[in-house]
């Protein structure tokens, strides 16, 4: 198998999963920058133009971080961190949705829509005018987090794919003028548990 990757939160997301596994893949570098996502041959692995796809064995392609790690949970099952059980996957997939809509989301178009714009605004539709209102529905969801969380993982007793989710926007944030608040405690000592393991360091 070979990942195509490149920098931003998505593909951080895949590597963190790998490296918790301990998966070695073959890495392609696509320069997401200079535009090569948006053109051939990158285009006839992932027509939507997104980073990062996975390409298979047999030649076929999987894009979606949601899907890629849960195909990569199949091939190896060790540790979990989706689940071992119908109930524990479950319980990622509902966490993985919640904290996809309520945070990555409107963080990362509050980043394209402002930040992000010169690099976004001929490869997209952009909305400058609902910039701040994105970052804001953001903070709405990690404040909606704050008063849910039980911890010590977003899911509860177990470390899985939304704490990766989160942590690689959260920590994309904040270098593009959206860092965590510190009023956020309970969040920000999770945030701290999940910088602290190997995972974090090795796919920065």
């Amino acid at each position: 198998m070979k990942l195509y990757t490149s920098v931003g939160p998505n593909p951080r997301v895949v590597k963190m999963f790998m490296a918790e596994k301990g998966l070695k893949l073959d890495m392609i570098e696509i320069d997401l920058r200079g535009g090569e996502n948006r053109r051939g041959p990158f285009l006839a692995v992932n027509p939507a133009g997104q980073t990062p796809a996975l390409e298979l064995d047999d030649g076929a392609h999987l894009t979606e971080i949601t899907a890629i790690c849960e195909y990569l949970e199949e091939v190896d099952h060790n540790p979990p961190l989706v689940g071992v059980n119908a109930e524990e996957r479950a319980m990622t997939r509902m966490w993985v949705r919640r904290i996809d809509l309520k945070i990555c989301e409107p963080l990362a178009n509050g980043f394209r829509f402002a930040e992000g714009l010169p690099m976004f605004k001929d490869r997209m539709r952009c909305l400058p005018e609902a910039a701040p209102g994105m970052k804001l529905i953001a903070q709405d969801g990690l404040q909606w987090l704050e008063d849910h969380f039980q911890g010590p993982w977003i899911a509860g007793g177990r470390f899985t794919l939304a704490d990766i989710l989160l942590f690689a926007f959260l920590d994309f944030g904040a270098v593009v003028g959206q860092p965590l608040d510190p009023k956020f405690t309970k969040i920000n000592e999770w945030f701290g548990r999940v910088k602290a393991r190997p995972s974090a360091a090795a796919s920065a």
